[in-house]
């Protein structure tokens, strides 16, 4: 296997050409990046780089130099465009054609948007460096920021506009942020902390409009009547996976690449991170997870399937995801969407502590703690691993 391709230059698609280079492999690799720059880290882009603690420059996930110690075929800011993958040929906007032996999929996830705000000035949404500088640009004391969608993005940019003197109105669509997600409990957790801090949160929102005047908006309309005043609208209704490029292929659907369990799409080709849909067999099911910890070890495990094609190993963690919002660090393991039963082991608001179990048919499948030891998430953790019985993990924790 002499030349491999890796599309996407993020997270995930770094962890794959590092991981081949440490395994050895001396062939050709190519990484394309739909972005003009190295790879960086998106998590700060909605905390530490939103509120001025960080420059651009700390986002950087490797310096230059690493890079080019690399010894990789780089080509940044020109996107694929089309795969052939009888030929095995990738194509990119410019019209370049990429042969590959082995392809590797990595191109990520873009936020949605509403329509009729393309162009709109003081909508944003927020993926990329240039979001969320130019939201940067905009957050001060006194104004009024508008978040559509109060999820983990959503409430992570409630908290640092906050901190900033921003007044914040967050808008839910549902009846409590993230209930969906993290069950009502969690949802009501989350509810009263941002409350505590001055966020105003109007559940059962349905945005009709982004109203806005010579090209500025002005503000929310919602279905039940009232205009919602905006000098600023981010829009953080979720995300789309970057698939376009594959029409055609048979590789893509309407929720990302679909991968077996040993994160394989086709013969000889890959997914990795935010757009690849794969099935973990921890869990019996398919799952797209968006979180850094996860692209960077399924860029491993890809690595590592593609050096042993005889002795692949089935892509097969316990997901890990954290959110910072304020002085609270939220911790979860596990798949929590579409549980069955969400039980509150512990719960003080006031002490911002929070422990949730969550139980899909007979298994403990997940876990979300605030203010929780480290040793407790871990002890959590292993339980998940080695699909405990949801009685057995209930009565050791209660027991213990």
């Amino acid at each position: 296997m002499h030349r491999i391709l890796v599309v996407g230059a993020a997270a995930g698609g770094l962890s794959v050409v590092e991981a081949l280079r440490r395994a050895g492999h001396e062939g050709t690799i190519m990484l394309v990046g739909d972005e003009p720059r190295m790879p960086y880290d998106r998590p700060p882009l909605s905390k530490q780089l939103l509120s001025g603690q960080w420059t651009s420059s700390r986002l950087a996930l490797r310096s230059e130099a690493d890079i080019r110690a690399l010894g990789l075929d780089l080509s940044l800011g020109v996107p694929a465009s089309a795969l052939d993958l009888a030929r095995q040929v990738v194509t990119l906007a410019d019209d370049t054609r990429v042969p590959y032996d082995a392809l590797v999929v990595a191109t990520g996830v873009r936020a949605r948007r509403l329509p009729g705000t393309d162009g709109v000035t003081g909508v944003h949404t927020l993926r990329s460096l240039p979001d969320s500088l130019a939201l940067k640009d905009r957050l001060r004391p006194g104004r009024h920021l508008v978040i559509v969608g109060a999820g983990f993005v959503g409430a992570e940019v409630a908290a640092t506009a906050r901190g900033l003197g921003v007044r914040v109105t967050l808008l839910e669509s549902g009846p409590m942020p993230l209930a969906l997600a993290v069950g009502e409990a969690a949802g009501r957790f989350l509810t009263s902390l941002h409350q505590q801090h001055g966020v105003h949160i109007h559940t059962h929102a349905a945005v009709t409009e982004i109203v806005h005047a010579g090209g500025t908006v002005a503000g929310v309309r919602l279905a039940d009547g009232p205009l919602v005043p905006a000098d600023d609208v981010l829009v953080a209704i979720g995300s789309k996976p970057n698939t376009e490029w594959l029409a055609g292929s048979g590789l893509a659907d309407h929720d990302g690449v679909g991968c077996d369990e040993y994160c394989a799409a086709a013969d000889g080709v890959y997914g990795v991170g935010d757009v690849a849909r794969w099935y973990n067999p921890l869990f019996g099911t398919a799952m797209r997870v968006e979180h850094r910890t996860n692209a960077t070890e399924q860029g491993l495990a890809v690595a590592r399937n593609l050096l042993n094609p005889q002795a692949r190993k089935p892509f097969a963690p316990v997901p890990y995801f954290w959110s910072d919002q304020y002085d609270t660090r939220f911790q979860a393991y596990g798949c929590l969407r579409d549980h069955d039963e969400a039980l509150v082991l512990d719960a003080d608001p006031a002490d911002r502590r929070l422990l949730v179990a969550y139980r899909k048919n007979d298994r403990l499948v997940g876990v979300l703690a605030a203010g929780t030891s480290p040793k407790i998430l871990r002890a959590w953790r292993a339980l998940i691993a080695t699909r405990t019985p949801w009685t057995t993990a209930v009565n050791d924790s209660t027991a213990a």
